[in-house]
């Protein structure tokens, strides 16, 4: 079954011009797939770089002459590199390729942003265009269901459809989205063997891990601190790893997809936190496998993390994937008072407040003294608003 993405458009809008394309998101978010469908019938070849056959391919061709080197790869109207941070002078072969006017488009696909990033796009630089998959939108999965329509606002679905949009809900908060965790029978055997081997191949694989066991007991203590700001010394302490070993292990992580930040939110030093990070997983689905739980949200001693990790990590996935000018943020005064999460768009903020129970205490009134903005609070009563 093939689930609609939002990226659809935005990939056939770069087809027309001729710059070196970034699709980048973690392994088996379905950026092959993505890519299979909107080029079905056009003429083309998609190398493999985890296979290597196809990297010596590659790496053949780039040897050869560029005009020769596409005849060789038998590119046609494009020419798309899976797993392209496999090959760390693909920017470069890229490069000489784009400068001499080649005739297909050509599409890097990479599930490490750190190796893809950091290398090949300063060697493309004005050359290229990035575009970020991630696990499945609540929205995109929303779409797939017969009762749904697009007329429908969301105080409707809440209002006409509360059974359905609540078991919707219920699994994706244990199962999260990744395309086949939505669509297998066994959820739970899947997400077992995506995090613990699949979606961390680039890490175990890395020749700076030493050890892949420090890296799965790194994950796990992130999971019982979401919510809370971290202390990379705390955390090297507990796991006795050196602190710069373990913001290595956090940058890896990030850079493939498993786990981001969010950075403290302050104009005063002296009565707000302003060091401070927070980190979030990408999908929930993956955080229950790393803890080994997948009972229902209801009856879980941990539903405000799991539900705080849910949003904040949809609206992180919402502005990557319409590719939003803004800034996400916690807020934290020294008094202890919080704010989840701010969005910073230009010169306005958005601040929220996420909680499950939906009458839980309302939000202190601190951050609206110091910014003339009342945090709004997201509960599973009125989501929907803010994540269509």
């Amino acid at each position: 079954m093939y689930i609609s993405r939002y990226l659809e458009e935005k990939i056939k809008e770069s087809l027309i011009n001729h710059k070196v394309l970034f699709l980048l998101g973690a392994r088996q978010v379905g950026k092959t797939t993505l890519i299979e469908h909107i080029l079905s019938g056009a003429a083309g070849n998609m190398l493999n770089l985890d296979i290597d056959v196809d990297r010596a391919k590659l790496t053949a061709a780039s040897k050869l002459s560029p005009a020769e080197a596409m005849r060789t790869l038998r590119a046609g109207q494009v020419l798309v590199v899976d797993e392209a941070h496999r090959l760390p002078n693909i920017g470069r072969i890229c490069k000489g390729w784009y400068d001499a006017h080649v005739t297909p488009k050509i599409i890097l696909l990479g599930s490490s942003s750190a190796n893809l990033l950091d290398t090949a796009s300063a060697e493309l630089a004005g050359r290229n265009e990035k575009l970020w998959l991630t696990p499945l939108l609540f929205s995109e999965i929303l779409h797939q269901q017969d009762w749904y329509s697009s007329s429908y606002q969301p105080a409707d679905l809440h209002r006409n459809f509360p059974e359905q949009v609540h078991s919707l809900l219920q699994g994706r908060l244990v199962y999260g989205q990744y395309p086949e965790a939505y669509l297998t029978a066994n959820p739970e055997q899947y997400l077992a063997n995506l995090s613990h081997d699949y979606l961390l191949k680039d890490i175990f694989t890395s020749s700076i891990v030493r050890s892949p066991e420090d890296v799965s007991r790194l994950l796990l203590e992130l999971g019982k601190e979401i919510g809370h700001t971290i202390s990379i010394l705390q955390l090297a302490t507990r796991l006795q790893l050196s602190r710069q070993t373990v913001q290595r292990y956090l940058d890896l992580l990030s850079g493939i997809f498993v786990i981001f930040s969010l950075p403290a939110y302050a104009t005063n030093s002296i009565k707000e936190v302003n060091r401070s990070q927070k980190y979030y997983f990408w999908d929930n689905g993956v955080l229950n496998a790393l803890r080994g739980i997948w009972s229902l949200p209801q009856s879980r001693r941990d539903i405000d993390s799991l539900w705080q990790n849910y949003i904040i990590a949809e609206i992180f996935k919402q502005s990557r994937t319409f590719n939003r000018q803004e800034q996400l943020y916690f807020w934290q005064s020294r008094n202890d008072f919080t704010v989840d999460l701010v969005v910073k768009q230009g010169d306005i903020l958005h601040p929220f407040n996420i909680r499950f129970d939906s009458t839980a205490k309302a939000p202190s009134a601190t951050f609206k003294r110091m910014y003339q903005v009342t945090p709004q609070t997201i509960h599973p009563n009125n989501f929907l608003e803010y994540l269509l």
